[in-house]
């Protein structure tokens, strides 16, 4: 299949989507799953994954009804709180239903910058290790040396890592320093990551293929392409690009790539580490 591997639903309304701020305006709106299946047809995309937009648990029922009632949701990264004492209750809970791959909680927007090391956080997520799931790591790149430390205390957890790790993105200057800690996540071969999310990155709002161009290239000589999804961040990624525009962007990096390389990032590697196939 081709997959997006990271997009989201919601009914907007002003106190669950607090994150959101006037710069955010254009997607102040609902965005539900009729207005994203026009997408899908028109790039020939064969389904997605939708991913948690808010930290409630009515938020992972919501994204699991709709991808009942909607096929070309393959799967749903929910949320569930991992440093509540009675999280096995609620890994019993979720585990088990369908369309569920896994979790993610918000880590960037935490106040504490060790957040992921917590010793009640770091325990909700050794109980959620036991299921076959995945985790979704959602972070900037100043948390990477932490999440390598956290990745070490998991080493039979599957994780994704979003949007790759949100490096700084500018017009004059690469971020060597997210280049040289992604390169040491990446040796943890259980972690996968996303190429998504980046035109959100950019600072200053302009991008184009050259600025992030080489920001592939350190991701796919650190993952190779069967560790490496596609993922669009839609609507998130309405702010800077039109949803054609980021997969045509997508598919002018790997267009050196072998058919076999672009069918994994396209939707091979989504589909074997979320929905299990090989």
């Amino acid at each position: 299949m081709k997959l997006d591997s990271h997009q989201h639903f919601w009914q907007y309304n002003e106190s669950d989507y607090g994150w959101m701020s006037d710069q955010h305006a254009i997607i102040k709106k609902d965005f539900l799953p009729e207005h994203f299946q026009t997408l899908l047809a028109t790039t020939k995309l064969d389904g997605c994954i939708a991913v948690q937009a808010r930290q409630v648990l009515a938020e992972t029922d919501f994204l699991l009804q709709l991808a009942k009632d909607n096929s070309f949701i393959k799967g749903v990264v929910g949320w569930i709180p991992f440093c509540d004492a009675k999280v096995e209750g609620y890994l019993e809970q979720y585990a088990g239903r369908e369309n569920l791959v896994g979790f993610r909680h918000v880590i960037h927007d935490e106040p504490d910058e060790q957040f992921i090391l917590r010793a009640d956080f770091n325990k909700g997520i050794q109980a959620f290790s036991k299921y076959s799931l995945c985790y979704d790591l959602l972070i900037f790149e100043r948390h990477l040396p932490q999440t390598i430390q956290f990745v070490d205390q998991h080493p039979g957890l599957s994780m994704v890592i979003d949007h790759i790790a949100k490096p700084r993105i500018t017009q004059d200057e690469f971020d060597h320093t997210w280049a040289v800690n992604i390169k040491r996540l990446a040796e943890r071969e259980q972690v996968t990551c996303k190429l998504s999310g980046m035109v959100t990155e950019v600072q200053g709002g302009t991008w184009n293929e050259a600025m992030l161009k080489p920001y592939f290239d350190v991701v796919l000589e650190a993952f190779g392409p069967e560790r490496i999804m596609f993922g669009s961040d839609w609507p998130v990624c309405l702010l800077q690009s039109t949803y054609t525009k980021w997969i045509e962007t997508v598919l002018s990096f790997i267009t050196s790539l072998t058919a076999s390389e672009q069918a994994a990032i396209l939707g091979g590697t989504a589909e074997r580490v979320y929905l299990g196939q090989p």
